[in-house]
Order: structure tokens, then sequence, then C-alpha cells
């Protein structure tokens, strides 16, 4: 059943770690509100001292959001419970709005968060919302497109920027049962009329789950969901496997795939590990086509009979099978223009910059193909053009002088003459916003592979970053 019979089976916080704090993200809807009740008693019980902060975030679309966010601040205030509102400024955009608005919603928790030293955000996602993104994703065919990974919904915990978990605690709970909380408590909540302006998918998709067969339909999409997660889960093991088993990187910017990956018997890890390493090689935030991915492999399996090159480009990245091995590099074309050096800023979806020095002194472009042919060689035999192909895309500070352009090279972010100035960690490009929990392993996997940063311990009591 979907529904839980008891509240304290509702507000069962005991498998997150708070240790650290955490983040409520309310917005004032009976879902996020029944949350913050909760995670307060929870809290109070367990673990007074622990830093609780909730954040309701405006998003400047409604003329009544400004109230209602001025409603949770005074039922936190009226709590104790510390409380911060956020709000969206700036242009909205006219296509994509529930897009741009989550991830706006996101970016703001996320910078509350770090603000208080906490690496953990919860929300009220609820098994309702569950069924909705399932019965969303499979009406557009995503599974087709994908692979059928959206089919697992929403993850308990997904890593945001690489840096903070959101953990969601009620996607096993039905939203009648925390509105059954909040009328017990005798606390209202708020109804945001977007939930129901049928201009938008889901609105239309929460309409339909309204009818007489609504009840069945939402069990079945949630049913889907829990096994979508267990598959999705295996295949990325599966994938991780392929990955420490054929790839390496014989120089930066370049991976290399043993020949017998194409051949290794399990299409669908190979199929899913090789749409990855073709996003971070290219550093590109979503995943190759599932099909196109597939064709890719049937040519590299191919190849590898005739012995004959093949050479192809999918998601940025040039795929480069010859004898030697199957050789991943970012293709030349659409790099990013000379520009002055950010900090926290993501160069080309492939490598996050650090500065050391003050913004704006140095700029940052790719080595190029001039300075790549001066580099020496690998060592273990791959082929000198390859290597110098891959590091002319790789990311380089420059010093600008008056009338040159970038200017004089200073050496790629990663040589030690560099080094002490800026830093440019590798990402893992597909994963670097939103990694789902589903995907930790894949994930884990190509990180230690291209030098990226560990991914942080899971905000879930026993588990830890691997």
């Amino acid at each position: 059943m979907l529904t839980l019979e008891t509240e304290t089976d509702i507000s069962d916080f005991s498998q997150i770690d708070f240790t650290n704090g955490v983040v409520a993200a309310v917005s004032g809807g009976s879902d996020s509100t029944a949350l913050l009740l909760l995670l307060k008693d929870h809290l109070d019980r367990i673990a007074p001292a622990t830093k609780l902060l909730a954040v309701t975030i405006d998003h400047d679309l409604r003329p009544g959001a400004a109230a209602e966010a001025q409603a949770v601040a005074r039922l936190c205030a009226g709590r104790g419970i510390a409380h911060r509102i956020l709000v969206w400024s700036g242009r909205k955009p006219s296509t994509g709005l529930p897009a741009a608005a989550r991830e706006a919603r996101y970016r703001l928790l996320a910078e509350a968060a770090r603000a208080e030293g906490i690496g953990l955000i919860v929300t009220g996602h609820t098994a309702d919302d569950q069924a909705e993104t399932v019965l969303m994703r499979q009406v557009r065919d995503d599974g087709a497109r994908d692979g059928g990974r959206g089919l697992a919904g929403m993850a308990p915990a997904t890593l945001y920027d690489w840096r903070i978990w959101i953990a969601r605690p009620f996607l096993g709970t039905r939203r009648a049962a925390l509105r059954d909380v909040l009328r017990r408590a005798n606390v209202g909540w708020a109804e945001d009329p977007t939930n129901e302006d049928e201009a938008f998918e889901r609105p239309r998709v929460r309409a339909a789950l309204a009818d007489g067969n609504g009840v069945q339909r939402m069990e079945d999409a949630v049913a889907l969901a829990a096994r979508a997660a267990v598959e999705r889960e295996h295949l990325g093991h599966r994938a991780a496997a392929l990955i420490r088993g054929f790839a390496s990187k014989p120089a930066d910017g370049l991976v290399r795939l043993d020949p017998g990956f194409a051949t290794a018997g399990d299409e669908p890890a190979a199929v899913y590990a090789l749409r990855i390493m073709l996003a971070t090689v290219g550093g590109v935030a979503f995943l190759p086509d599932q099909a196109r991915s597939e064709a890719l492999l049937e040519r590299l399996r191919v190849g590898l009979f005739c012995a004959s090159p093949f050479c192809a480009t999918l998601s940025r990245t040039v795929v480069d099978a010859r004898r030697a091995g199957i050789f991943l590099r970012r293709e030349i074309r659409n790099l990013p223009p000379a520009a002055l050096a950010a900090d926290d800023a993501l160069w080309d979806g492939r490598r996050r910059i650090t500065l050391s020095d003050k913004p704006g002194a140095f700029l940052i472009a790719p080595l190029g193909a001039a300075h790549a042919a001066k580099r020496a060689i690998a060592e273990d035999g791959t082929p000198p053009s390859l290597v110098r192909a891959a590091l002319a895309a790789e990311p380089a500070l420059w010093r600008s002088h008056p009338g040159e352009y970038p200017g004089e090279c200073l050496g790629l972010v990663q040589d030690s003459t560099v080094s002490s100035r800026m830093a440019a960690c590798p990402v893992v490009a597909p994963f670097a916003r939103f990694l789902p929990s589903f995907d930790l392993a894949p994930a884990r996997t190509v990180a230690a592979l291209i030098g990226a940063p560990l991914v942080p311990a899971m905000p879930f009591r026993g588990h830890t970053a691997g």
C-alpha cells in the first residue's frame, strides 16, 4: 500500500544523517509544511542541537507568492525555527519555465546551505509526485531515448553540484497522509494555483489521476518506479565494472578503451558505459541518445572484426577506433573562446575552475594545436597525434598583452607553473549538476578514471562515498 498507517511511520527520519545540519525546503504547501513540522519534532527528540534552517524560495511568478513566504516565516518564528526567504529575481524565460524554476530553486537552496556550512537539503516530494513524474516520462516515451532510466522517477537522494545532497524522505508517503498530520495539528497550508493550471504538464497529469481509476494508476506508477530503480542501479554497477576493466586515461583529455570493451558480452551495460564516457569527455550535461549510442557500439564491434580504423563524433566527442584501442577525446570545434578566468566557473562542461589569484588577472582558453605539438607524448605507446589532439582542447592559462590575442600561454592548468594560480578539476559532466543516487556506481568509477573529486558521503546512515 502507498498509504502509511501511523504518524510515526511518516516521520521516520532515523536513516538520515543530520550530523552537519539540514536545510528544509518549505514552500508553504501541505507537503513541505508537514515535512518541516515532522522534521522539527524528530530533531527536538533525537538531536536538539542540530542546525535546522527552513528556506522558502519566492519564484516571483505570482502576486501571492510573497505573502505565502511570509506565512512560512511566521510559522517558523512561532516554533523557533531559523528561516530565510530567497527570491528568484530577474527575467523569466518565455519557454521551459518549470525547468528553469526548478534549476533556480535548487541553486538558491544550495547557496543557502553552503552559507551555513550545511551539506544536506530535504524536500517534501511524495509518492504522488513520484507517480506524476513517472507518468509524464511514459507519455514523453523517455524510455526509448534513454534506455528506460527515467522510469525510475526521483531518487531518494540526489547530489547537487557534486557538493550538497538533496534527500526526499517522503517518496513512499501519500500526500493525503501528510495533510492528515497537518489537520490534526491544526496547521493550514497554501494552495499554489499553478498546480491547477493545465497549461503545464504536471497539472494535466495530476488532473488525470483524480479520476475513478487514479488510485490504481498511481500505485502502478510507483511500483514501476521501484522496479526501474533497481534495474537502473544494477545496470550502473555493470557499467562501472566495464569502465574499471577496460578504460584508462593515457593523457589529459584522452580516454582509451581496450578493444575488448566492444565485445564484452553485456551490451546494455556497454552502451550505458559508453554514453556516460562520451558525455564526460565531451563536457555534455545529457547522455547521448540511446539508439545512436547502440549504433556506435555496433559499428565499433564490426570494426574490430574488420580490423579497419573508424572515426565518428557524438556528444562533442571524437571516437577514434584503431588497432591500439578505442580513443575518446573532445572535438576541437566549438571550444570556449578566450575569456577572463572566473572562480568556481565550469569551463566547457569539463573542468571546475578555482582561482588563487584575483579574478581578471588571466585569460583561460584552449591550449591549441601549436602549443600541444610541443608537449611530450604519453609513455605507454599511445599514438602521439592522439595525445596532442586531446591536449589541444584542454584549458590553459594565458597572460594577455596589448594587441595580442589571447596572449602569452603560461601552460596547461595542471602544470606546476600554473597550479599555484588556478586549478581546474575534472568533472563527470552528465552528473556534475544532478547525480541521482541510482547512478552512484558509474559516477564514482568515471570520477576515479578522470581524476575528479570523490563523491561526498551519502546522507543515509551506514553509507559512504565508497
